[in-house]
């Protein structure tokens, strides 16, 4: 019989006490006392802890005799599998579509009135189909940007019947105007500066908009070529007196985050990663989420592989907290600027609320 204490402690156990139906696929359950195994959602009866063992997939369940639940068919896919299924399938129709589809007709390829299509796309993706069209395309005017012989053809390859939608987006997207882009940042510029903070070297960069870029590393050669890679026809200034007021402040903010940073942000990236980022900029100094916890709170729990991916691309270390972003269990996944930093990152706000 397993102890209640060590079945308990396990974070499968709260998926298993919640239904979870995002954990589905990922382990399943067996139940001593009725000799079954089940998924994480299934809906039975919940059995005591101690009858209780976790089991990698269905064939390592039956190997150790047990036999598939008739109520929650762990074998077969769960509607939330099924529905992330058909979501994808239908995304690679917006990718290869000539023009975005329209909803009625996403909605007939998914069998769904347009209402419920619309909401279990967004809950699915993240995005509302339209949203995930624009954004798509915008990815892809990223790299015939740098592939075409003029901007009003890129826009074309990607897509974009107008350029005036592009246009209207362009520079919460790319940072700069499409034409700029394609020059690899020609004509802006930006300030940069690299210091020291108790975590290393720190380069903080600022476009006219506000600070742009955030990076954290041990040497500050790799800092320095990173931002070249990013604007590599920008001109690179050294930060005057005013700016380095703005580094110092950024120093302070990395050394002590719960203060906040009262600068502006030049925050670039796709639809999706924006409402990441924003997201992440409401976790509060101390407090912990996890993927999937973030991914329910901007509406796509289905989405937990995405928001990493989001978190992933963040340039603005701290400013935008995703080290504040844990696995499910609690421990700590990849970190762009490295785990033991996200790891001190997390201890000294936790002191901070202690004290």
């Amino acid at each position: 019989m397993n102890e209640p204490a060590t079945i308990q402690r396990d974070p499968r156990w709260a998926a298993v006490l919640g239904r979870d139906a995002a954990q589905d696929g990922r382990f399943v359950y067996s139940v001593r006392s009725t000799g079954v195994y089940c998924r994480p959602s299934c809906p039975a009866r919940r059995a005591r802890p101690e009858n209780i063992a976790f089991h990698a997939d269905c064939a390592a369940a039956e190997a150790a005799g047990f036999r598939a639940c008739k109520r929650c068919q762990p074998r077969q896919a769960s509607p939330a599998q099924a529905r992330g299924a058909l979501m994808a399938r239908i995304c690679r129709q917006i990718e290869t579509a000539p023009e975005p589809p329209r909803l009625a007709a996403l909605a007939r390829l998914a069998h769904m009135s347009p209402f419920h299509f619309q909401r279990v796309f967004k809950s699915t993706v993240g995005l509302s189909p339209r949203a995930y069209a624009l954004a798509h395309r915008t990815q892809r005017v990223r790299g015939a940007l740098r592939r075409a012989g003029s901007v009003t053809q890129a826009i074309q390859d990607a897509g974009f019947n107008s350029g005036g939608r592009f246009y209207a987006t362009s520079n919460a997207v790319l940072g700069m105007t499409p034409r700029r882009f394609r020059a690899g940042g020609a004509h802006t510029t930006i300030r940069f500066a690299v210091g020291d903070c108790s975590l290393g070297a720190v380069l903080v960069a600022q476009s006219d908009k506000g600070i742009c870029a955030i990076l954290l590393g041990a040497d500050p050669e790799p800092l320095v070529r990173e931002l070249q890679d990013r604007f590599p026809r920008a001109e690179l200034l050294g930060g005057d007196a005013a700016f380095e007021r703005s580094v110092a402040a950024v120093v302070r903010f990395v050394d002590a985050p719960a203060r906040g940073l009262d600068l502006p942000l030049d925050v670039r990236g796709t639809v999706f990663q924006q409402r990441v980022w924003q997201a992440l900029r409401t976790i509060p100094a101390g407090a912990q989420l996890s993927y999937g916890e973030l991914a329910r709170r901007i509406g796509a729990p289905q989405s937990a592989r995405a928001v990493a991916q989001a978190c992933a691309a963040n340039a603005l270390a701290v400013a935008i907290p995703c080290h504040r972003v844990v696995r499910t269990d609690g421990s700590l996944s990849g970190y762009r600027w490295g785990v033991e930093r996200k790891r001190a990152l997390l201890e000294r706000e936790a002191r901070a609320n202690a004290g």
